[in-house]
């Protein structure tokens, strides 16, 4: 359980900072609402993208990766981090330099040239591993009945993304890894339904560098989720990844359009990260969880309109 002075080294990733602000936003907001401090790190790069860097150069993902953890180390805090892809590289990282020590050295070569040495001394977690480990979902309960004053009541089509279960032996979720319930539990204390709908489990199709190498193809992965997700009669995707979160909300604008012929009906499910969910569900604002924008802006997220969620749950856009 976490403390009341608990601390973690916040790492924003390229994504959020970039794309989705209102992110990091919530995930401030209602990491503070449980008492738990997120510091700054000051200098951090890109993690490096584990699908990208380490496909090309193992030895550069390592160094960049190292160089990132070395901030925390100073800092004496372990790595929080909102982006699966950025959990999954820092995490890997960390556990290949804790245990390789010839690794270790050929990259403390290079960090000493920037005045820097890995240590191996902290850990990387993920916000759902400390929501779900450190604060518990009975501490959010408690906090969800002097929030709102009716539950969400919303069906959620939950997606896990890739790099939050596998490789299984370096996450928190003990065995679960082929069908895991913890982030179903953590999302259905805000008194919403998480649905079990078909190919729960698949990628969303944007990682991996698909996106950016194979447009069209990344968006069918995306355009067969999203009608699951319909066929579920889904409210609301819920996601723990900004990436995911760009793949489900831009995409669905994209996959209007190139699918257009072969979807049924243009899709319309507002994408929500979780920790806006919670803001919601424990009384914070749609304003606050950056639900709402202003008609006016053109081209920035959500541009999968939030009116039907908010409408739902009893607030305007």
């Amino acid at each position: 359980m976490a403390s009341n002075d608990s601390k973690f080294a916040l790492f924003l990733g390229c994504v959020i900072p970039n794309r989705y602000p209102f992110i990091e936003r919530a995930t401030r907001a209602v990491f503070e609402k449980f008492k738990i401090e997120l510091v700054d790190m000051k200098g951090a790069s890109c993690c490096p993208a584990p699908g990208v860097f380490r496909g090309f150069d193992i030895e550069t993902w390592l160094v960049v990766g190292a160089r990132n953890i070395t901030i925390a180390e100073e800092l004496g805090l372990d790595i929080a981090l909102m982006c699966n892809g950025c959990y999954g590289s820092l995490l890997e990282v960390n556990h290949t330099l804790k245990e390789d020590k010839e690794k270790r050295r050929k990259v403390n070569e290079h960090l000493a040239k920037i005045g820097r040495e890995f240590k191996g001394t902290i850990e990387i977690r993920h916000v759902v591993d400390i929501m779900y480990h450190d604060i518990g979902p009975e501490k959010i309960r408690n906090r969800t009945k002097y929030g709102r004053k009716t539950p969400l009541n919303l069906n959620l089509a939950v997606h896990y993304g890739c790099h939050l279960t596998k490789p299984a032996k370096l996450r928190p979720w003990d065995m679960e890894c082929e069908n895991p319930t913890f982030f179903d539990e953590l999302v259905e204390i805000s008194g919403c339904k998480s649905l079990n709908y078909k190919d729960k489990f698949m990628c969303c199709g944007a990682g991996g560098g698909v996106r950016g190498a194979f447009k069209e193809l990344s968006l069918d992965y995306t355009r067969e989720k999203l009608e699951n997700m319909t066929a579920a009669k889904a409210d609301v995707i819920i996601t723990g990844c900004p990436f995911c979160h760009l793949q489900f909300d831009l995409g669905q604008v994209e996959v209007n359009n190139i699918f257009k012929d072969k979807i049924s009906a243009p899709f319309n499910i507002p994408v929500l990260y979780f920790t806006q969910l919670i803001g919601l569900a424990i009384g914070m604002t749609p304003e606050e969880m950056g639900l709402i924008k202003s008609p006016e802006l053109k081209g920035v997220p959500p541009f999968t309109p939030m009116k039907p969620v908010l409408t739902k749950i009893g607030d305007s856009a």
